[in-house]
């Protein structure tokens, strides 16, 4: 068993194109003027609302809201930026969106005048939080502090081992999902690991650190841990043999073996291919012994004996 600190390599994003940047710049210009509308229609129908209820000044309270939503959100990502994120700061935009949208409902007076006023501020607050959604993402994702979320259908197919593996990672900082999976299968081949050694009691005969480190999912199967690997030796170099020593250690042939090897080596050999060169190739020999060779092998074609061949 071992510790693991390999850490998988998360799938980058790639950029936008240029087609991709123009279609979100201007689907962010209409979600600003959309949203633009929503603030207006909700401060027409709250101020009027708020004349009929008392108000002195009735443009304070739709104002005093409807600013206020996009200031507590802006003031939410400049704490994520600092990194002094406070989490009650989150959910005050939320609170009074709630507000905004109740005192658009109010002022209606019919179910559909209801419905168009409490819809409008809500344009507003939406396109607000999907820019403050990609601003947050895009913090956490360069500090490495955003925690990525698990498939909402992993949490249907295996609800009791999704929450486990969510606990695991809320408490030991895990933010990525994929980091977290594989600590799970490495934890699991662990315990099988440790229940094939111990039997179903193996909780028991397991040492406490070693539980300690399966409950936190930094322990590993004993087959993964890596084998050392053997420093690798130069190869020797080869001692380089001088010409004069490679000629000494060949042993010198006599001539009666030279024409042994030369009649095995020309046996097929035509009258006409009998020539010095051809047999100095064959045979390894200087080019005198060659025109020897060539000479007693034509005398022995001829029917003359090798001495006289050799002396002519």
């Amino acid at each position: 068993m071992t510790t693991t600190t390999t850490t998988p390599e998360r799938a980058k994003v790639p950029p936008l194109t240029r087609p991709e940047m123009g279609l979100a710049g201007t689907a962010a210009l209409a979600a600003a003027g959309v949203g633009l509308l929503g603030l207006v229609s909700s401060f027409e129908a709250v101020s009027a609302a708020a004349q009929r209820w008392g108000f002195d000044s009735p443009w304070m309270l739709p104002v005093g809201i409807d600013i206020a939503i996009p200031v507590f959100t802006v003031a939410n990502l400049l704490l994520i930026r600092l990194d002094m994120a406070l989490a009650w700061v989150r959910f005050v935009p939320w609170l009074l969106t709630l507000i905004t949208c109740w005192l658009n409902i109010a002022a209606g007076h019919t179910l559909s005048a209801k419905v168009a006023h409490g819809t409008m501020p809500l344009l507003w607050v939406v396109f607000s939080e999907i820019g403050a959604h990609i601003y947050a993402v895009r913090i956490g994702a360069a500090t490495g502090r955003r925690m990525e979320k698990i498939r909402f259908s992993r949490w249907l197919l295996a609800f009791p081992s999704t929450f486990a593996l969510w606990r695991r990672m809320t408490l030991w900082e895990v933010t990525s999902y994929r980091e977290a999976l594989e600590l799970e299968k490495k934890r699991l081949l662990a315990r099988a690991e440790l229940r094939e050694r111990h039997g179903r009691r193996w909780r028991k005969h397991t040492p406490h650190r070693e539980r300690v480190l399966l409950r936190m999912g930094g322990l590993a199967p004993a087959a993964e841990e890596p084998k050392p690997v053997p420093p690798i030796e130069p190869a020797p170099r080869p001692h380089r043999r001088t010409a004069k020593a490679k000629a000494a250690g060949k042993a010198q042939r006599t001539f009666e073996e030279l024409l042994t090897a030369a009649r095995e080596t020309t046996a097929a050999w035509s009258e006409a291919e009998l020539t010095a060169d051809r047999i100095r190739s064959a045979v390894h020999v200087s080019q005198a012994n060659a025109r020897k060779l060539r000479d007693a092998l034509r005398a022995e074609r001829n029917g003359r004996g090798t001495s006289e061949a050799v002396a002519a």
